[in-house]
């Protein structure tokens, strides 16, 4: 087994490394040295995280854990955790169990008493959060909406969110979102569309939801993760009632 005299491998953990979210020089040196030293990586998609593993010149062995697979090898992978094999966890962009696979494995390991060390990292939402100029003090992350089942019922419900609030979409679906979102949050609602974050085609676009909707409805493709930031509703106290601005 690789590392076996590495200090790192003999200990009965889970590291949860984040990876770039497009820029490869986000990795930090502490995440390297991690994925450096653990026996196993287990990657969402094994041939991404190579790319990232030979631009540090790490050679550590790769394993497939990803949505398809995780409810049958979480178990067996904490059994080897328990056996003295260390593993670190990784997704192909961000930090494990945002909106990707992570959370079985990390619920696994806690019920079998391993030990979980998650560094910090990147993760796409908060660089986009802060670019967008709205409140961040208090926010809901949503992330995907349900595509057909419960989705306008969803929207119906965080249109009366006070606190602003953050979407993951895909590029496909991203004038069929913000058709959505103009009826439910109101075309002048506040917003922000941010995508390719840390690469270089970066963009970031804010208004309204009607302004927003007719730029993007203009562009004649758009590509990369698509992170929407939609502002809280408003309330003004008029006295003792309350006028909502939407």
């Amino acid at each position: 087994m690789k590392h076996q005299n590495s200090t790192i491998s003999k200990f009965q953990k889970l590291y949860i490394v984040p990876t770039p979210i497009g820029n490869l020089e986000d990795m930090t040196f502490r995440a390297i040295n991690v994925l450096k030293k653990v026996d196993k990586i287990l990657c969402e998609d094994t041939r991404k995280t190579g790319i990232l593993l030979k631009h540090y010149s790490i050679d550590t062995p790769k394993q497939a854990h990803h949505k398809f697979n995780e409810h049958k090898t979480s178990e067996q992978i904490a059994n080897q955790i328990l056996s003295g094999i260390s593993f670190a966890l990784v997704t192909d962009a961000g930090t494990p169990g945002i909106s990707d696979p992570g959370f079985l494995l990390v619920r696994t390991c806690i019920e079998k008493g391993i030990e979980i060390e998650t560094l910090p990292g990147a993760t796409a939402f908060v660089p986009a959060l802060v670019n967008s100029g709205l409140p961040c003090d208090k926010f809901w992350f949503e992330g995907f909406l349900p595509q057909k089942k419960g989705r306008q019922k969803r929207l119906k419900e965080l249109s009366e969110f006070s606190t602003t609030i953050i979407f993951y979409e895909s590029p496909h679906r991203l004038i069929k979102a913000l058709e959505q979102f103009t009826i439910f949050f109101g075309e002048n609602r506040k917003a922000s569309v941010s995508r390719e974050l840390t690469k270089i085609y970066e963009e970031n676009k804010r208004g309204t939801l009607k302004e927003l909707l007719e730029f993007y409805k203009q562009k004649t493709s758009v590509k990369g993760e698509i992170i929407i930031i939609v502002a809280g509703k408003q309330t003004i106290k008029a006295g003792q009632s309350e006028v909502h601005l939407v």
